[in-house]
């Protein structure tokens, strides 16, 4: 026996179900060690990208993934790439709306490894056909002169 629509309606509605999600003090900054930059004169820019970056919505409790790209150049430390591995993962069950992820992470980074220069970019999956992408910069004043 097929449903009507109005059967199917109303089990859509009866979907609402409440997802864990964790709250921002859940992300942990603990896990991100660094190395020694051996050429803090040959200032180099280092890319790190992932496709594999999640976090969830605060409201819903639903996926938000995403290519991350951190882009910076070392001034005497370097990020370990297995810590910030594990510091990503933190953020999986964390409720963190789009803009704030980036700005928390920059300001975790940065104070991981104090670069000379930090760019960070979230560039999130589209979700009901809205496509997100976030930069935050380090220094700030660099992102205001251009």
């Amino acid at each position: 026996m097929t449903e009507s629509l109005d059967d199917i309606k109303e089990r859509y509605a009866a979907l609402d179900i409440e997802l864990e999600v964790a709250g921002e003090d859940a992300i942990d900054p603990a896990y991100l060690l660094t190395f020694p930059y051996d050429y803090p004169d040959d200032p180099a820019e280092v890319v790190i990208k992932t496709h594999e970056f999640t976090a969830v919505c605060p409201w819903t409790g639903l996926p938000d993934t995403g290519e991350l790209t951190i882009a910076y150049v070392p001034r005497a430390q370097c990020l370990e790439l297995k810590s910030l591995k594990y510091y990503l993962l933190t953020y999986r069950q964390v409720g963190i709306v789009q803009e704030h992820a980036a700005n928390r992470m920059l300001a975790d980074l940065v104070q991981a490894c104090a670069p000379r220069t930090m760019t960070v970019s979230l560039d999130y999956t589209p979700r009901g056909g809205l496509h997100t992408v976030v930069s935050v910069r380090y220094p700030p004043e660099e992102a205001a002169a251009e």
